[in-house]
């Protein structure tokens, strides 16, 4: 029903920036909220932000408070994450996902293939 793929990680030193963005494809997207989670190796895949498509209206994970900001273009049913400040903690592998809101994985039945952000120190 909804097909999702992201883009733009990559490398970058610690206290940089990198921008990462998720384009949208399917019927009903004004219902779900797109999400943002992260797994690094050997750890459990975690909550990053979320925002709903029908409405600017957003949530963060505290260890990305203040340097994530999420937003999302209806126009080109796209979702970004500006991530700025970054940590070598932030490495991971980033994924985008569209359900119903929540912080759990389990409240997101789409999900995209991932892409890898290494931040070096």
């Amino acid at each position: 029903q909804v097909q999702l793929v992201e883009s733009g990680g990559g490398l970058v030193q610690a206290g940089g920036s990198l921008r990462l963005s998720c384009a949208a494809s399917g019927r009903n997207l004004s219902s779900f909220a797109m999400g943002w989670f992260r797994q690094a190796p050997g750890k459990e895949r975690e909550f990053v932000a979320r925002i709903w498509w029908s409405a600017i209206s957003t949530d963060y994970a505290d260890s990305v408070k203040g340097r994530f900001t999420i937003s999302r273009d209806t126009t080109k049913n796209t979702a970004a994450l500006q991530m700025s400040s970054l940590k070598p903690e932030d490495t991971a592998v980033y994924y985008c996902a569209a359900g119903s809101g929540e912080r759990r994985e389990s409240g997101y039945d789409y999900w995209g293939r991932g892409t890898q952000v290494t931040v070096s120190s």
